[in-house]
This record gives C-alpha cells, structure tokens and sequence, in this order.
C-alpha cells in the first residue's frame, strides 16, 4: 500500500488537512517504529495488517435492532454506520455520539483537539499503523457538566463474511466535570469464515473532575486476529473505572493503559480474560502515575480452556514527583487443563518516595475444597465448577453496568466451558 494511496482513501472521506497529515506522518514512521513490547508473547508473526485500506459492502449481517433497547447508541457493522440513536433531550445538552465524518462536520475543534491525545501516533508500529490504515472510526462527546443518566452503548460489528481489515479509531472525550456510563462492544457478525484483522484503538479522555464508567466486552470470531489498545487519559480530580471483559475466540494482543495525568486522579481496571482451544492472548494493563496523589488500581482475572495460553502483565509506574500516589495491582488465573499455558507478570516501577504500591499474583487449578463443599451439597462436578469459575470472574462481571450484558458475559463463560 502506498502513501498515495492511503491519502486518497482519507481524501474521498473529505477529512481535513490536519488528518491528512497525521495519516502520512504515521505512514511514514512504520518501518522505524518497533511492535510493542508484550512480555513473554510471541506475536512477530501475526497477521496484523495486510497494507490495505478499504471499505466494506453492505452486509447480510445486520443485527436485530429491537432487541437493542432505547439507550443511547451507536452501531456500525465493518466501515459502516447503521444506526445512531440519541434522546432529544441529550442533544440538546450538545451531547455528540456519532461516526467520524458526522463529528468533523458537528465538532470540528473538539475532534481536532484531542484525535491522537491518548495514543501518540508514534508511539509504535501498531499504533502508527492504526492512524495511517484505520478505515472506520467514531466519536463520543459529553460537553463539561453534563451528566448522563442512561448507559451510552456502542455496538461495533465485525463481518465474519468479509476479509477487509476491521481497523477502527474510537474517540471519547468527557468535559469537565461530567458523569457518563459507556459500554462497548465489539463482536463478529456470522460464522466468521474469512481470515482477518483488527486493529482497533479507544482513547478516553477524562478533562478535569469527570467521572467515566467504561465497560466493554469483546467478542471476536475464531478467523480474527486482534490488536486492541484502550487508553485513558485523566485529569485533575477525574477518574476511569474499566471493567473489561476479552471474550474473543481468535488470537488476541490488547494493551489497557491509564495515564493519571492530574493530581488526584483514579483508575481502576478491571479485566477478565477467557481463552480456549489453542487460542492465545496476551494482556498488558498498565497505570502510569504522573499526578500527586493519584491512585491506579488493577485487578486480573483470567480462565483458561484447553491448550489455550493466557498472559496477564500488570504494571504499575509511578513517575519522579508523582508525591503521594497509590499504584495496587493483582493478577490471578484459574488453569482448568494440564496443556494450558499461563504467565501472570507483576511489575512496579517506582521512581518516587512517599508513595504506596503493591502487587500481588498467581496461577492455580480450582480450589479442592471449594469443589468438595459444593459437591456435599449435591452439585455434580460439572455445576460446581461453573459457579466456582462465575464467582472467581465475578469481580468484574458485577462491574458490567447494564444487566443484559452481565447475563450474556456469563452466557458466554458458560459456553466456553461447555466445550471442553
């Protein structure tokens, strides 16, 4: 794929010249950006990205609206858009929940502002990549002191019958002092038949005493490989709560980082992951204190089938005059076969004084005694198990802000161990 051909794409878009540039800056950094770094998974040879840029179809995957409820939403199936649903009400409050182009027309200044504010484009090769080759993309905007009530819910659709990359950039930017709940979603639509990739990036940006709830789960077919980063920047007295649940049945790399940029700014993470057959994942969470008194917290929780490999990497930095910060993390995996392969990887790195930090990790079978007690209550093995594994996964599961979606998390846990 040439650079001209990546300006054309961006041109026939009518993006501005500012995201013009961007894409060609990225474009240009590729071959001197290394991957990033996922300790102990070995993903070079990954089908990442194929060099292209293109757009999908109209597909004969289209989901069932109304089963979708009246929440704010959005849901786009590949490259595109097909339903956008916002209250009156949240309009008029200058709410803004919408794909790209539509954002580049209603806020031209806000996109510019902070498009790229969380994810440096250089930051490395998939991340350049992303911003060079991204074919779809969507914005979310809650102006200062706006408080909504309702989850906003994204529903983003991978095709199973299509091989375009699945290449998505989402911006969200909650103003100051504004309260909002997001769940998202990102799922493959069909049996997953063709072979494809996914290069997605999320940046959150928390301004000033927001509060962001952000949940999400991820569903990706078998034939998907997947990089996924979701990052958060946080202002002064703001915070992020994630509860993340990576569900995919395909080979997964993600990156789960929060930068607490203000003084007493919060993170909490939370993450469970699943991986099955011989499915690999490998997980990076990371807090990154820059502000006093700031807090980031993360907890791991993760199940694995099978020959599936699951890494779980939980690093907690706190920066030179970060005075007064808190940086806590824990990372736990269940194994339920002798051919599974697990790493759980703490990492704390400190450069201050007066501060607080510890982790905690292991990697163990289900507790004997725990399946003893459930089965002198005449459980059959089989039942026990599940509940043992719904309660080990339900740190996060209870973090799911919308019940239907806490149901079908523990849907698809359930149809995972219903495999074996």
């Amino acid at each position: 794929m040439s650079k001209e051909s990546i300006i054309a794409f961006s041109q026939a878009k009518a993006e501005p010249l500012w995201l013009q540039d961007l894409r060609q800056a990225a474009f240009d950094k590729l071959d001197s950006l290394a991957l990033p770094k996922i300790e102990r998974v070995k993903f070079h040879r990954w089908n990442l990205g194929d060099g292209t840029i293109a757009e999908n179809e109209s597909s004969a995957n289209v989901p069932d609206f109304t089963a979708l409820g009246n929440n704010p939403k959005l849901v786009q199936v590949g490259t595109n858009t097909v339903l956008e649903q916002l209250p009156s009400d949240l309009i008029n409050q200058g709410l803004v929940f919408t794909d790209l182009a539509t954002a580049l027309e209603e806020i031209p200044e806000v996109v510019e502002s902070f498009f790229g504010k969380a994810v440096a484009y250089d930051e490395d090769k998939l991340a350049a990549y992303n911003y060079a080759y991204f074919n779809s993309a969507a914005v979310l905007y809650v102006p200062d002191n706006v408080e909504i009530d309702l989850p906003v819910e994204s529903y983003f659709y991978q095709d199973g019958d299509s091989s375009v990359p699945f290449n998505k950039h989402v911006l969200i930017v909650a103003g100051k002092n504004s309260k909002l709940t997001y769940l998202e979603r990102f799922e493959t639509l069909g049996e997953s038949t063709e072979k494809a990739s996914a290069n997605i990036s999320v940046e959150v940006i928390a301004q000033d005493g927001a509060q962001v709830k952000f949940a999400a789960i991820d569903r990706l077919g078998e034939n998907v490989t997947t990089y996924i980063s979701r990052r958060g920047r946080i202002g002064r007295d703001a915070s992020i709560d994630w509860a993340l649940g990576i569900m995919n049945e395909g080979n997964v790399i993600a990156d789960f980082d929060s930068d607490l940029i203000g003084n007493g700014s919060h993170a909490n993470l939370k993450v469970i992951g699943l991986s099955s057959g011989r499915q690999v994942q490998g997980i990076d969470t990371r807090v990154t204190n820059y502000g006093n008194n700031s807090v980031g917290h993360i907890l791991q929780h993760g199940v694995i089938l099978e020959r599936g490999t699951l890494t779980f990497n939980g690093i907690g930095h706190i920066v030179k005059g970060a005075k007064g910060a808190d940086a806590q993390q824990e990372s736990r995996v269940l194994m339920l076969s002798d051919k599974a392969r697990s790493d759980a990887n703490p990492i704390l790195l400190i450069d201050e004084n007066e501060v607080t930090a510890g982790h905690a990790a292991s990697i163990g079978q289900v507790d004997p005694e725990d399946m003893y007690y459930l089965m002198s209550r005449g459980l059959d093995q089989e039942t026990a198990e599940r509940l043992v594994i719904r309660g080990f996964l339900g740190a996060v599961i209870t973090e799911i802000p919308v019940k239907e979606v806490r149901d079908e998390m523990i849907s698809v846990t359930d149809t995972k161990l219903n495999k074996r």
